[in-house]
């Protein structure tokens, strides 16, 4: 699905040499390009995160896995300080991103509840059952 934008949004036209602008615009082409790249991940990665939540639903797990989540913070940070990106922001955002992981998986959980049946009633005794 496309959406119309326009990729020279700006409010510097008529500020700068438009040779300037066309360099600026070209490389806002590609950030846009890598934050389009990063939408469709978040997209995917939220894809594997809900079948998660479905299966620790089904097999009342709690929605949130502190020890998984300390390890995956320290894993992207070293992945943040080989790729020259400030551990701290690696940090941040895979925070904010788990914060959204545990309320998704807290909706499931809710939504995916086992209905309380009223019991049965059988002639069978507590050994029969």
């Amino acid at each position: 699905m496309s959406h119309d934008y326009d990729p020279h949004a700006s409010s510097l036209a008529g500020t700068a040499d438009q040779d300037i602008l066309e360099e600026l615009y070209e490389i806002r082409g590609s950030i846009d390009n890598i934050d389009a790249s990063l939408v469709y991940l978040l997209a995917e990665r939220f894809k594997f995160t809900q079948r998660v939540g479905r299966l620790k639903a089904r097999h009342a797990l709690p929605p949130s896995d502190p020890g998984r989540e300390a390890a995956q913070i320290e894993r992207l940070q070293d992945l943040a300080r080989d790729a020259d990106l400030e551990p701290e922001f690696a940090e941040k955002f895979l925070n904010f991103i788990i914060a959204e992981v545990i309320r998704h998986h807290r909706a499931i959980a809710e939504d995916e509840a086992p209905v309380a049946r009223p019991a049965e009633t059988s002639d069978a005794g507590p050994a029969d059952a």
